[in-house]
């Protein structure tokens, strides 16, 4: 029983030792505080005779950030790309001959009329453009040959006009090989394009 009220009365000083051991502490962080608060304001960094220094200090710190972040934008943009030269392509000059008066034919098995002004384009020199006019009355009457084959169901399809200018080139070309010896028609395009 002894050793029980021992053990209580040395439980009860621990508590007191610990809350005087805190205070001192606390006492000893605040005294350290105040003396070096007094010492940087007194003779410290914050002199009033070193404002010029903080200028310059504060200005080359704003330098050094600006070149950092032109590193970082340059880091982003990743390692210079070699680039080639293109190389000069060889173009051919299109000339574009367009037939004056439009061709009408009527459509197989139908009521409708086709009517289209055509255009020739051809990459070649302006023998192709004379072959063209010189054999004018051969190459309508081989065009309208070809748009007289056409019936209503292919009017429809997606691919027709693209198909009979496919078809139209290919018969001109036969009528100036026929007369000349040499085609030249590189494609045929519509100016006008009416059915009704």
């Amino acid at each position: 029983m002894a050793d029980d009220e021992l053990e209580k009365d040395d439980s009860g000083k621990k508590p007191l030792l610990r809350y005087l051991l805190l205070g001192v502490s606390a006492l000893i962080v605040l005294v350290v505080t105040v003396l070096a608060t007094m010492f940087f304001v007194s003779a410290g960094p914050f002199d009033t005779d070193s404002a010029s220094q903080i200028e310059e200090t504060i200005q080359q710190l704003e330098l050094d950030a600006e070149e950092a972040k032109a590193r970082a934008e340059e880091l982003a943009r990743g390692p210079a790309k070699d680039t080639l030269e293109s190389p000069e392509l060889t173009r051919f000059e299109n000339t574009y001959k367009e037939m004056e008066r439009p061709l009408v034919a009527n459509i197989v098995n139908s009521r409708k009329v086709m009517q289209v002004k055509v255009a020739i384009m051809t990459h070649y020199d302006d023998r192709v453009v004379a072959n063209i006019e010189k054999h004018d009355f051969a190459i309508r009457s081989e065009i309208l040959d070809v748009m007289r084959t056409v019936d209503e169901a292919k009017l429809s399809e997606d691919t027709f006009r693209t198909e009979l200018a496919e078809k139209l080139k290919m018969a001109i070309n036969s009528v100036l090989e026929k007369y000349e010896d040499f085609g030249g028609v590189e494609e045929v395009l519509f100016t006008e394009f009416v059915v009704q």
